[in-house]
């Protein structure tokens, strides 16, 4: 789709825009999967920190996917502030899925997503600043 636009963004790197916004798009995924089964827990109440980072990453996620996936009149100051937004997002979601994940194989899972997320966003940022 980003090859189709008849005016591509020509601030950014097409590959890592595309691995940027499916890295975003699964994590928006896997968070809100994550923040489901912890609420599947017997210990759900020592989960709700978990819970809360899984959605605010999964939205932040979402939100991230969508602007980026917008390239007419692309604003670089925007695409630079959502994108530290979600590598911010990404790197809180993961820590607190790594404290969980020798016991839920779903936060595991969640961390390695919040993960590699945080790595697309960091690749294309790299190339805005």
């Amino acid at each position: 789709m980003i090859v189709a636009h008849p005016k591509p963004a020509a601030v950014v790197d097409k590959e890592k825009l595309a691995e940027c916004i499916a890295a975003c798009s699964e994590c928006a995924q896997v968070c809100a999967s994550c923040a489901d089964a912890c609420l599947g827990e017997d210990m759900v109440a020592e989960l709700a920190t978990c819970i809360r980072t899984d959605l605010d990453c999964a939205d932040i996620c979402a939100a991230t996917g969508a602007v980026l996936s917008r390239q007419t009149g692309t604003n670089k100051n925007i695409l630079v502030a959502v994108l530290e937004a979600c590598r911010t997002a990404c790197g809180v979601c993961a820590r607190e899925c790594e404290q969980h994940a020798h016991m839920h194989e779903h936060c595991r899972i969640c961390a390695e997503a919040c993960r590699r997320c945080e790595d697309a966003c960091d690749a294309l940022l790299s190339t805005l600043t």
